[in-house]
């Protein structure tokens, strides 16, 4: 499968809702690192959270992956993505994301997914209090301040 076609797959499959299609795109022990959700490791916990975990507050999901570079075991795409929220408060508002996806790629399967993302426009398109989006910002904060990469920026 073309490094086009497995995005078109993915963004796909989370679009029809569709976790087993999604999961097979990843390796048996293929881990996605959701921003919000957090690590969902191998395919039975990868469909479960698009099954589940993406469609419990929203509906009516759109995923675009632009301008793809690859050497073949990494990959980078820029995205743009949204979804109709169902929380009470966002009032059918839709939430819009960009980001970058950064997947490491093994024998043709994405062993690995994860993503920076600019999620601030969307908590406010979702009409999120302030004291709540400095909430997630600061968690959001936290885990970068974890990474590994991160240990040099703190000294």
């Amino acid at each position: 499968m073309t490094t086009t076609a497995m995005l078109r797959a993915f963004c796909d499959a989370v679009e029809q809702r569709n976790g087993r299609a999604f999961a097979e795109l990843f390796t048996e022990d293929g881990v996605y690192h959701d921003v919000f959700y957090g690590a969902f490791a191998g395919r039975a916990k990868i469909a479960a959270m698009i099954d589940d975990w993406f469609y419990r507050t929203a509906t009516d999901f759109r995923w675009d992956m632009h301008e793809p570079v690859t050497d073949g075991t990494t990959l980078y795409a820029r995205y743009t993505f949204s979804y109709k929220s169902t929380l009470p408060e966002a009032n059918g508002a839709r939430a819009m994301f960009e980001g970058v996806a950064v997947i490491t790629l093994r024998d043709g399967k994405i062993a690995s997914y994860h993503e920076v993302a600019n999620t601030a426009p969307a908590f406010v398109d979702l009409k999120f209090a302030p004291e709540r989006i400095a909430k997630i910002a600061a968690k959001q904060g936290a885990k970068l301040k974890a990474r590994p990469e991160m240990r040099r920026h703190l000294v």
